[in-house]
């Protein structure tokens, strides 16, 4: 037994479950384990903290759900990757809870989607300039197609944070994308004037511009602006709402 799971047992603090968890964590902690490296079974931990096997499978249940490792019926649990989708989870819960708003995480995605278009602006690729290029051509193309513009919408966004070469900012950043989903047919359908629908198409044009460019200061500002419309655009419409 190793001496994190006898501490663990000892202190005694939080559920069964709980202390299942942190074993397990702290096991691929202390063992330099990878992404898809393979862990002991439930009987191995159950053992050796001295609990049944269905408080292991609990915990173990927990931890997949987390993504901290990944298990399938008649294969040994491995370590999970990082996913977004557990971020996007807890955002979704938070705002259809009214405990944060769109227009909240709007202005978190500004902050961190400014960084991104930066790095981008340095980090990137020729393949993936063009690829950004495309995609604001696209939704130029496309604008009057809304599912196919929120689509491509989506897609320039991601494609920018991936040209960050941030790991984190990649996962992040899709997991704004359910929200995404929503937002942005509700903040299209406050553009009624072609002069407002080709002001935010002349934003994303710009964006990709700068990255293109490799101007990392450009790419931030013009980043910016189109967020500060965003904004402005998601509260316009929540004020109609009835």
């Amino acid at each position: 037994m190793s001496a994190e799971i006898t501490s663990l047992r000892r202190a005694g603090e939080g559920s069964l479950v709980q202390t299942a968890m942190q074993a397990v964590t702290a096991h691929i902690k202390d063992n330099n384990l990878r992404v898809g490296d393979s862990l002991p079974g439930e009987a191995h931990f159950a053992e050796a903290l001295d609990v049944s096997r269905a408080v292991l499978r609990e915990a173990f249940g927990a931890l997949a759900a987390l993504g901290v490792i990944s298990v399938a019926n008649g294969r040994k649990p491995r370590v999970g990757a990082l996913d977004g989708a557990v971020i996007a989870a807890s955002l979704e819960h938070a705002v259809s809870t009214a405990q944060i708003s769109v227009a909240d995480v709007w202005d978190v995605r500004r902050t961190i989607e400014q960084r991104t278009a930066a790095l981008a602006a340095t980090s990137r690729t020729e393949d993936e300039a063009q690829r950004i290029l495309d995609l604001a051509a696209a939704m130029e193309r496309d604008y009057e197609d809304q599912a196919t513009l929120t689509r491509h919408d989506i897609d320039f966004h991601n494609t920018i944070a991936r040209a960050s070469h941030n790991a984190l900012f990649v996962q992040i950043v899709a997991s704004f994308a359910p929200l995404m989903e929503v937002a942005v047919p509700t903040a299209w359908r406050t553009r009624v004037a072609a002069s407002h629908k080709k002001l935010m198409l002349d934003r994303h044009q710009a964006i990709a511009r700068a990255i293109a460019d490799g101007d990392a200061a450009g790419a931030a500002t013009a980043m910016a602006a189109h967020f500060d419309d965003a904004i402005g655009d998601l509260l316009k419409a929540q004020a109609q709402k009835p």
